[in-house]
């Protein structure tokens, strides 16, 4: 990897970007418009929004990320503009991480306008630190991120990236703890769960919500989906093609 390639990657995904307010407001609107909905929904039950608004803070940015970056990646693959850049010397590990601090710095706009809404505005009540709310839920669409530049190399239209979502997302968000405590699961949904990253996302936002100082389980958690995210982008590089399909 090069730092002047990967930086020179990540601004000219920012540059497109910035052409594109569509995906900027999925981006950065979206995960707002769904918690703010949420709040109103439990108008009368504000505990129950307190309940799960930690839980929902980082999977919302998980999933947008997740979309956004998935099919943005595919649309430079299926126009060729990734094969002309990989037929220059721009390594795989470089175009990868240009698009993850790309998208990553998106995530911290995200994910900061996101759990700001929610503890002063929509007044989500935490025992722990704002700021370890802020981290998990960055964390979180920084996996989305991760999740998206992968899956995007196994899908040939913005349709079938769209697919992956049942596939990729939606068992995760069954099995993570939202509806129901993972140890009283079935067993072995439980041990699915037990290695699927946004059950240590949960977790970990549960941790802020009921403990007032940092935690050992906080650190594990935490430490496991960043771990996860950059498996993930390891993968993703892996699996990148020099010539599209």
């Amino acid at each position: 990897m090069n730092l002047h390639r990967t930086l020179a990657t990540a601004a000219r995904v920012l540059r497109q970007l910035r052409h594109d307010p569509r995906s900027i407001a999925l981006m950065i609107l979206v995960p707002c418009v769904m918690l703010l909905l949420l709040r109103y929904v439990f108008d009368g039950s504000p505990r129950t929004f307190d309940s799960i608004g930690a839980s929902l803070l980082g999977i919302f940015p998980l999933i947008t990320m997740f979309l956004v970056t998935s099919i943005a990646t595919l649309r430079e693959r299926t126009s060729g503009t990734l094969e002309r850049l990989l037929a220059m010397p721009l390594g795989k590990g470089d175009l990868i991480a240009g698009y993850a601090l790309a998208f990553g710095a998106l995530a911290v706009v995200q994910s900061a306008l996101a759990t700001g809404l929610s503890l002063w505005f929509l007044g989500l009540d935490v025992t722990g630190s704002a700021w370890l709310l802020l981290l998990v839920a960055l964390l979180d669409a920084l996996l989305g991120t991760a999740l998206g530049l992968f899956v995007s190399a196994f899908a040939s239209s913005e349709f079938q990236a769209v697919q992956f979502m049942p596939a990729v997302i939606f068992p995760q968000l069954v099995l993570c703890g939202l509806f129901t405590p993972r140890d009283q699961m079935q067993p072995a949904l439980e041990a699915i769960s037990n290695v699927l990253p946004m059950s240590y996302a949960v977790d970990g936002m549960t941790e802020v919500l009921r403990r007032p100082d940092l935690t050992g389980d906080f650190v594990r958690d935490a430490v496991i989906v960043a771990g996860c995210a950059l498996l993930v982008l390891a993968l993703g590089a892996a699996t990148l093609r020099r010539r599209t399909a």
